[in-house]
């Protein structure tokens, strides 16, 4: 990992697997028209090392732009590295990408990720994306955890505000949720979620009144990347209710998955307060935040979901179902996605506090 300004033109090179490789590019077509930082790599790899650029990935990664640049990448048979840029859905894609490459020729791609939002996606070795009836699927291997992450503070500038800070309450959901996650240990994965959990909560607010400060936007970058790579290849599927919300709602709906972390965290700290063993872990956190823990856990953990929801509305990120074109005759289908089921106390619960958010 590097990380800190300029890091990609300081490092990229030096990460390509070996003197004759050759790269292919894996990004969406904001950041390839928008801004130069596509051009950039493109310039820094040169003749030499540059395979191609697919800047078509969208939203989610829905699977005929995956199929795309699958094609692209599996047309030049030179290729032996991915460059991933921007959000998760560019890092998943890559992941997913070198999956199928291995279907097909028996060896992974070297893939090096250069994360331009908060999601974490570069900490994972699932591959996530969106099939062609809407849902969210996904793929797993060790091998498909990224081989090197370039957090470069100067890349990330070019994001959008709402879009960064949104991000970083993605990191947030994995934080929280990881600290009851049954596969969590206390070393890396809560001692590590602890400490993003401090960091995010003292530098989104901060990052939101200087958005162009490369100190916070890199103690931020660290803070996503200690939220989710504690867990490691302990991670399968979901990690909690707040995410399996965050499925529910992302792909089917169109929301991006910073904003259904704004959605569903807060209130799902708030359910998971109701029990103990959880209540525990979530009350373990308000240390980290500047917070003074008492006997009662309970109550704790419905502090520290009072003190997400401060935290949301101080970044302007409070927002409703409503908001997101989702009305109350979809609830039923969200929470039976949600949680398997449709009936039950879990059920009923979820219908509950979806509809508090509309």
């Amino acid at each position: 990992m590097h990380y800190g300004p300029s890091s990609v033109k300081n490092h990229l090179l030096s990460c390509l697997p070996s003197e004759t490789s050759k790269a292919f590019i894996i990004t969406g077509s904001s950041l390839a028209t928008k801004t130069s930082l596509v051009s950039q790599i493109e310039s820094l790899l040169g003749s030499k090392h540059n395979a191609g650029t697919f800047a078509g990935i969208r939203q989610h990664a829905p699977v005929a732009q995956l199929d795309e640049a699958t094609d692209a990448v599996l047309k030049n048979p030179s290729v032996d590295t991915l460059i991933s840029v921007g959000g998760g859905s560019p890092i998943d894609s890559a992941k997913a990408i070198s999956y199928r490459y291995h279907e097909k020729n028996s060896r992974y791609l070297h893939h090096i990720s250069i994360p331009t939002t908060l999601s974490a996606a570069e900490c994972t070795s699932i591959a996530g994306y969106t099939d062609s009836g809407g849902t969210k699927v996904s793929v797993s291997d060790a091998e498909l955890m990224p081989k090197v992450i370039i957090y470069d503070c100067t890349f990330a500038k070019e994001t959008p505000q709402k879009l960064w800070l949104s991000t970083g309450i993605r990191s947030l959901d994995h934080a929280v949720e990881s600290m009851y996650h049954p596969a969590a240990t206390e070393v890396p994965a809560k001692q590590l979620c602890l400490s993003a959990i401090a960091q995010l909560f003292e530098y989104l607010p901060k990052s939101k009144k200087e958005p162009g400060n490369e100190d916070y936007i890199t103690r931020l970058q660290l803070a996503s990347f200690s939220s989710l790579y504690g867990l490691g290849l302990n991670l399968k599927g979901a990690l909690g209710l707040s995410h399996s919300l965050g499925y529910a709602l992302g792909s089917p709906y169109g929301i991006p998955h910073g904003v259904t972390s704004c959605l569903t965290l807060a209130s799902v700290a708030r359910l998971k307060a109701e029990e103990p063993k959880d209540a525990e872990q979530l009350g373990r956190i308000l240390p980290y935040i500047g917070q003074t823990p008492t006997q009662d856990k309970q109550k704790d953990a419905v502090r520290l979901s009072d003190a997400i929801d401060k935290l949301l509305r101080g970044l302007g990120l409070d927002t409703t179902l409503t908001e997101h074109h989702v009305g109350d005759d979809q609830i039923p289908k969200i929470a039976k996605l949600a949680t398997k089921t449709e009936e039950g106390q879990l059920y009923n619960k979820v219908v509950s506090l979806l509809r508090s958010k509309l």
